[in-house]
């Protein structure tokens, strides 16, 4: 399938995402990584680079750029070296950051994933270690800006693409699946509002068959809504300025989302105006195999392997399966409720229809979801079997959401809910209807359909909602021959 095409040019985007790793201290000291400590409480004379100390790597932080590479794919490199990124920034307190360049810990790779119903993927050019810096505060002061050094120092899996996304879409797709994965393999807790997991977009655009354009680096979009709007606007300010007779200048942009807009920050620079070289400080990383073999012996089944398992073990549509493994905790649901109702089929379109509106409307996870899946499940099981029709299901479900009972068969009992299955009592109520809507039966008996609705409205209403509606269609059918 081509590329689509904006005012007859194509879009071309790579993406730079920065996962802060899940370690309890940072990557090269032993300096807290808790979230919201007072300003400047967390930086140790190490984050510093005060004369006199000397880092020391994180293994744990080593374990989970192994747990991505695993989860993508990638080569792991048996040995990988950290070099000194040099540049000045106010919130860099070294005057340079530690990282890795020509020798990264994760190398190549892919993320696939649904965009519809079109297989799309990403080619991955390497995942390396690096630190963060501070941060810049701006709002609380008049005139001038305070530096909050409690993230410099903290772990940073630096995620690099090839510029294989040809779409906005695409590329708010592609972020999505590898947040879903940070956070399903445990190694980043994916906040994307505490900077967690950062989103750096470099798009150009280009005449089909063209040479790649000059790039522009959308900085920190910390939200999937931000990401669209920011892509968007610059797709069309770049063919603005190609179609006016500008060329683009290769650039660093922020967004700022009051306006919808993004502006120059910085000339971007190039690897070379980094000045990388080796950090005298730091041996190189060796990752021997059996560390490589234990970190996968402790890997949870991957998202993708999980929706193949569904198909198969459970005979979901794809569609399905792909959606309910969006996270752990939403597969775990349907999985537990799916094994207990003997449905599951049912369950999925519970899970994904109103479990999920529900979640969604209060902003709130699956692991806060006021009915439990043992709950559906016996709500499922008393739909199969026939105790109950979808619609009072439905109330029977929020009577659970809203806590009025723990246990669904005393909940149908207390609001009268059981569906009427006896025949001989359904035979009557059909009779009577029958008897008093001589027009409709003349009409169905003429090849009018609606006629037959509008009886089987009647006699649901006569029943009060409590008839069967598959036995009320059968013995409908049978009475009027």
């Amino acid at each position: 399938m081509s590329a689509p095409l904006i005012q007859g040019y194509e879009v071309v985007i790579g993406f730079e995402t920065h996962a802060q790793l899940a370690t309890n201290s940072k990557i090269f000291s032993r300096a807290s990584t808790a979230f919201g400590a007072e300003p400047n409480t967390q930086a140790s004379a190490v984050d510093l680079a005060l004369p006199g100390t000397l880092p020391v790597m994180n293994k744990k932080a080593v374990e989970l750029a192994i747990r991505l590479g695993l989860a993508l794919g990638s080569h792991i490199a048996p040995e990988s070296i950290f070099a000194r990124k040099n540049y000045f920034y106010p919130d860099l307190p070294k005057g340079y950051q530690i990282s890795q360049f020509e020798i990264p810990v994760v190398q190549g790779g892919e993320v696939s994933f649904l965009l519809g119903e079109e297989k799309k993927t990403v080619r991955l050019v390497r995942a390396h270690l690096e630190e963060d810096a501070g941060k810049s505060l701006h709002e609380d002061f008049i005139g001038q800006s305070g530096i909050d050094l409690n993230r410099a120092g903290t772990a940073l899996l630096e995620i690099v693409t090839e510029p294989d996304m040809r779409s906005t879409e695409e590329a708010v797709a592609y972020a999505k699946e590898l947040h879903k994965l940070v956070t399903w393999i445990g190694i980043c807790d994916g906040n994307m509002q505490e900077g967690s997991f950062r989103c750096d977009a470099n798009v150009s655009v280009r005449k089909p068959g063209a040479p790649l354009g000059t790039r522009r680096e959308i900085k920190n979009l910390n939200s999937f809504r931000s990401m669209q709007q920011a892509i968007d606007y610059e797709i069309r300010w770049q063919i603005e300025q190609i179609e006016d007779g500008h060329a683009i200048q290769q650039a660093t942009v922020l967004f700022d989302p009051d306006t919808g807009e993004t502006r120059a920050m910085r000339t971007k620079e190039d690897a070379a105006d980094y000045r990388y070289f080796p950090d005298p400080d730091l041996p190189p990383l060796i990752v021997a195999p059996e560390w490589v073999e234990r970190v996968k012996a402790g890997m949870p089944e991957l998202p993708r392997a999980m929706a193949a398992r569904f198909v198969q073990q459970y005979g979901l549509p794809e569609y399905d399966a792909t959606t309910l493994t969006q996270s752990q905790a939403m597969a775990a649901y349907f999985e537990d409720a799916a094994r207990a109702c003997g449905q599951p089929k049912l369950a999925s379109n519970w899970v994904m229809g109103e479990i999920s509106r529900r979640l969604n409307a209060e902003e709130i996870g699956m692991e806060q979801a006021r009915v439990s899946s043992t709950q559906l499940a016996a709500l499922i099981a008393r739909i199969h079997d026939g105790t109950i029709s979808h619609n009072a299901a439905r109330q029977v479900f929020d009577a659970l959401w809203a806590g009025e009972g723990q246990e669904v068969d005393a909940l149908i009992e207390a609001k009268g809910l059981r569906q009427m299955n006896d025949t001989g009592a359904l035979e009557a109520i059909v009779d009577e209807v029958l008897a008093a809507n001589p027009g409709n039966v003349e009409q169905y008996r003429a090849g009018k359909d609606k006629a037959f609705n509008a009886l089987v409205g009647q006699i649901m209403k006569a029943s009060k909602g409590k008839a069967n509606p598959q036995q009320v269609h059968t013995l409908l059918k049978n009475r009027l021959g």
